[in-house]
């Protein structure tokens, strides 16, 4: 594994010649490179005086410096981290601060400052005012020449991330009975994961059940939520477990009642196109486009093509969603070290619909499955 040295040390290479400046605010990216970690955020914003300039400032030359505010610092748990670390105070005026430190890089007149695409619009209007002839890029782009290929402890993490994301599932599936509302099962979700090791969710669970009596219901989550599950009913799991700062995502169909024959073959059909993805994630002779119209072949020639409503998967790691994605028009060709979802589904509103998704590592040979349990149709009578 690479040291968070040695990733910044990367990272200050790839800013020579591309820009002057760089601030990574507390994201992704600044986890990445130095190991401060995220938390779960709030729905609501919580504000700190001076929070704008809370991250690193770094150029291609000098030592990299954390600026935060004593809040943050204090009861964040940050304020011994290794390095050169300002602490902002309470009545501290931040723009002094910053200026201090942009002083210290000694910058040209019309900088180029490269900013985490996460960062809050008053952090570039604070800095707009410091540095009134820069010119600001986005180092989220510049990072993502490290990011998208994983190195083995990423791998590990996320493979880990990936056992506990299917041990909360395995004792979800204990709890589920019949007339249990989706509130009810996405709420044992989040807490099984909690239970098994996970700082929390890694996204929004969210639940896609559909019916003959049941419509399938989109962005309604209030109005969904209070809805019992009566069979015939399939229910469909969208979520994941974070580790170490890796990001699971995860699915799998459950079905309440005794499947049909339609329903079977729904689901027996995702499968087989998950398979086919799988097989496609080839590192070196396939491309992300080849990948999604393999497993999208699948449902299509069973004239369920309509059904299959979004593109195969995405790039993950620190981020639920990264690029490159696995969809139409995608060139990209595969890497080995690329993560990527495999999550075919077939979507229908007033019948039975059915979802799988696991985080596959390509390889020259084809995709490896991080997770692959589940693999059957699960019932609920």
């Amino acid at each position: 594994m690479a040291t968070y040295s040695e990733r910044m040390a990367r990272f200050q290479a790839l800013l020579r010649g591309k820009a002057d400046l760089a601030f990574i605010p507390i994201t992704t990216d600044l986890e990445y490179l130095t190991g401060v970690q995220r938390d779960i955020p709030n729905y609501g914003v919580t504000l700190h005086p001076g929070a704008w300039l809370e991250g690193a400032w770094v150029t291609s030359s000098s030592e990299p410096i954390i600026a935060l505010p004593r809040m943050t610092a204090e009861f964040g748990g940050l304020g011994k981290i290794a390095g050169d670390v300002r602490v902002l105070g309470d009545w501290d005026d931040p723009a002094a601060l910053v200026a201090d430190i942009l002083r210290g890089f000694g910058l040209p007149a019309q900088p180029r400052v490269a900013i985490s695409d996460h960062a809050h619009a008053e952090s570039v209007i604070q800095l707009q005012r410091l540095l009134p002839g820069a010119v600001f890029i986005s180092a989220t782009d510049i990072l993502r020449e490290l990011r998208t290929i994983k190195d083995a402890d990423e791998i590990e993490s996320m493979r880990h991330a990936g056992a506990v994301t299917e041990a909360a599932f395995a004792d979800v599936i204990k709890q589920l009975k019949l007339g249990m509302t989706e509130l009810d099962i996405f709420t044992e979700v989040d807490y099984q994961m909690r239970r098994h090791g996970s700082l929390g969710p890694t996204f929004t669970t969210s639940l896609y059940n559909s019916g003959p009596n049941l419509p399938l219901l989109h962005g309604q989550r209030l109005a969904t939520w209070k809805r019992e599950l009566w069979p015939p009913v399939s229910i469909l799991f969208d979520f994941g477990a974070a580790f170490e700062g890796m990001c699971y995502d995860f699915g799998r169909t459950v079905a309440f009642g005794a499947p049909d024959a339609e329903f079977q073959r729904v689901y027996d059909l995702v499968m087989a196109s998950q398979q086919a993805g799988i097989a496609a994630l080839k590192a070196g002779s396939a491309t992300c486009e080849d990948a999604d119209a393999a497993a999208r072949k699948v449902i299509e020639d069973a004239g369920y093509g309509d059904k299959f409503r979004h593109r195969l998967g995405h790039g993950i790691g620190k981020d639920v969603h990264e690029p490159p994605f696995l969809t139409k028009g995608s060139k990209t060709m595969l890497q080995e070290g690329m993560m990527f979802t495999i999550e075919p589904s077939i979507m229908q509103h007033d019948s039975f619909s059915a979802r799988v998704e696991d985080v596959v590592l390509a390889s020259p040979n084809g995709g490896i499955p991080l997770t692959s349990g589940f693999q059957s149709l699960i019932v609920i009578e």
